[in-house]
């Protein structure tokens, strides 16, 4: 058994989701916030057999896409201002961030 662990961003996470229960794999959605962007997030928690692994993990790629988005800084309050950028950047965002992990035992009531 395996633990997968992905961590998406909000607007890919209805599409994964339907994915997911269309292909017969059970996860539970928790929200989660970036620590980057301190935007929304959702992590998926799957748990599955060994031999599903690569199925969910191509499910989890197709429906999770990155994109660029401008991004406003935020002002370095007592910090370094040396090194801020007073205006909007363009950052790789989305795509999803996936943990496999062995599990000893896995069930389900």
């Amino acid at each position: 058994m395996k633990l997968i662990i992905a961590v998406v961003q909000d607007q890919d996470s209805n599409r994964l989701s339907k994915a997911l229960v269309d292909h017969n794999f059970r996860a539970t959605k928790l929200a989660s916030t970036g620590g980057f962007l301190k935007s929304g997030n959702t992590t998926f928690m799957i748990g599955t057999e060994d031999i599903r692994v690569d199925r969910a993990l191509q499910i989890i790629k197709d429906n999770c896409k990155s994109r660029d988005q401008l991004v406003a800084p935020v002002s370095p309050m007592g910090g370094n201002a040396d090194s801020y950028v007073p205006y909007p950047v363009e950052v790789e965002v989305g795509g999803a961030t996936v943990f496999v992990l062995p599990i000893e035992q896995y069930m389900h009531f």
